[in-house]
């Protein structure tokens, strides 16, 4: 899926003719936007011939586990961000990478899948609200910053199933919520992996090593930064709020493991007792009484009985069981 898009003050126009690239492209005052979702050769070849981006730009721009990073190439940046959206069927997060190149007048962004930040970026420009000027930093800032507002969106999710995953430790199986805990920690870590190099990259735009945002627009980059840096904080908590949950999952366990093997070792202690009785009339002696006698064999059982059940009473008493 190919879309162009050509900025003004205060709309944005599509354009259906991609040929049109070269042309607009010469304009200084002419602001595009190209947008690839999972690009085709001929697509690629396109970016070559109208952009001239570096094979190893375009190399990184195709890969779908690229770190995040800004790079400089001649005329132009490459910046990798991530977009995070949460799956409430599978219930797990989804990463998408944003391939962006940057250039004076051009934006083009290509991602492997559909991400309606690009729709929410372009309905924004169109009520012009809080946009910082007409230029393609405006359009950067734009699209970084719904794509980083939408993490806390992500957060809030994960923080309703670590909500609901504490709640089910004392209610489901074992092996179902164990699962649910690894598997948050595991996306969360994910997340962190990814939000970490993001900051770096704002850091490098704030720095102005790279000289895309005007120095009167760095307070809104700024401001993405502090929404970056919230986020980590935000999933560092809950990486400790499953650890405690973890811990107190296994504490739960092992409690339900000794109160197990407390109760088979009060009635192993009953089975040796009466084991004990029988044992001694199971003796092989030619004097034992009680063998010749009619109520031998009741008395035996009653008196295996008689101390299984005063153990039982015992036991109970001192609230073993």
């Amino acid at each position: 899926m190919v879309s162009l898009n050509v900025f003004h003050r205060q709309s944005v126009q599509p354009v259906a003719d991609l040929d049109q690239i070269s042309d607009l492209l010469l304009q200084p005052r002419t602001l595009i936007w190209l947008d690839l979702e999972r690009p085709s050769p001929a697509d690629i070849a396109l970016l070559r011939e109208e952009f001239g981006f570096h094979p190893l730009a375009i190399e990184d721009a195709l890969q779908e586990h690229e770190r995040p990073k800004i790079e400089t190439y001649p005329g132009y940046y490459l910046i990798i961000f991530y977009s995070v959206e949460y799956d409430a069927d599978a219930r797990e997060l989804r990463f998408l990478p944003i391939t962006l190149f940057v250039g004076a007048n051009y934006l083009v962004s290509i991602r492997p899948g559909s991400v309606r930040h690009v729709q929410q970026t372009l309905a924004r420009w169109q009520t012009n609200s809080h946009v910082p000027g007409y230029q393609v930093s405006s359009v950067l800032y734009a699209l970084i910053d719904a794509i980083v507002d939408d993490y806390f969106v992500v957060l809030d999710q994960i923080g309703e199933q670590i909500d609901e995953v504490e709640a089910a430790i004392f209610q489901r199986g074992r092996q179902e919520v164990a699962s649910e805990i690894f598997t948050l920690k595991k996306d969360l870590l994910f997340f962190r992996r990814i939000v970490a190099p993001e900051r770096d990259v704002l850091n490098v735009l704030l720095r102005q090593e790279v000289r895309i945002f005007q120095p009167r627009e760095l307070a809104y980059v700024r401001d993405v930064y502090d929404h970056l840096v919230r986020v980590t904080e935000s999933i560092d908590l809950y990486r400790d709020l499953l650890s405690s949950a973890l811990d107190s999952y296994l504490s739960l366990q092992g409690n339900q493991l000794n109160q197990l093997v407390k109760v088979l070792t009060l009635w192993s202690i009953i089975l040796m007792a009466c084991s004990l009785v029988a044992g001694i009339y199971g003796m092989n002696f030619v004097l034992m009484p009680e063998l010749e006698q009619p109520w031998g064999y009741p008395f035996a059982l009653g008196l295996m009985a008689t101390i299984a059940l005063s153990l039982a009473i015992y036991f109970k008493r001192r609230k073993w069981w």
